[in-house]
């Protein structure tokens, strides 16, 4: 969180305006360690400090709107894999214990954390009558570097996965079009897959459970 801060501060010693956030940061870990600040390495990177960043320029953002009359844009990268998680969505209990989690079902919950980040800050902004859209996107299975960890995965994406799945430049498509065109003004609390509006899991849509998030996560970059 600390690196987060201190980036937040730097940008804002820049005096630009903000109208464009595109939260992409993600890791995938073999293991469930934790973080510096003693957190589940995928929650604390994947989803914490997108939503201590979001907070910290949130200010910038909505000044910039009222400025320019145009809308500001949150764009979280989740991924199809929140739908891979615990049956109660999130397991707030084991964010600071991570003993015993598997870093598949880790994985899956802090991007299931995206969009439920996403669909709150939405609710926010529409109850505080603030011009920002907030959306979550999930960019297909692309060809980087995020399982460097996971040897036999990185394997198959640098042989024949590179046929299957997209070039980095097709991965961004779908980001780029929500943070950009205009055909999305007005539109938030939407997950999008291949540059289209699409369904996520009965629990990414869960009202209760964003709130939830939402306090937790609060608390968490507050304590």
């Amino acid at each position: 969180m600390a690196s987060v801060r201190r980036f937040a501060s730097e940008f804002e010693s820049l005096n630009l305006p903000l109208n464009i956030l595109i939260n992409n940061a993600g890791v995938m870990t073999r293991n469930c360690t934790c973080s510096c600040d003693g957190l589940e390495l995928h929650f604390a990177t994947n989803h914490i400090g997108h939503f201590l960043l979001t907070n910290l320029l949130l200010e910038n953002m909505k000044s910039a709107c009222r400025d320019s009359g145009a809308e500001g844009r949150i764009v979280n990268v989740t991924s199809a894999g929140h739908t891979m998680t615990y049956p109660e969505g999130i397991r707030f209990d084991k964010i600071h214990d991570p003993s015993g989690l598997n870093d598949f079902i880790a994985y899956g919950q802090s991007k299931l954390a995206n969009i439920l980040h996403s669909n709150e800050l939405s609710r926010i902004f529409k109850e505080e009558g603030v011009n920002i859209s907030a959306n979550a996107v999930h960019p297909g299975v692309i060809a980087t570097n995020l399982f460097r960890g996971r040897t036999i995965v990185a394997a198959f994406l640098n042989t024949i996965g590179r046929i299957m799945c997209r070039r980095v430049e097709q991965g961004a498509a779908t980001t780029c079009y929500v943070a950009l065109h205009p055909q999305v003004k007005g539109i938030s609390g939407k997950y999008f897959a291949d540059c289209n509006i699409s369904s996520p899991s009965l629990q990414a849509s869960d009202a209760e459970l964003a709130k939830k998030l939402w306090q937790f996560s609060l608390q968490t970059v507050s304590s």
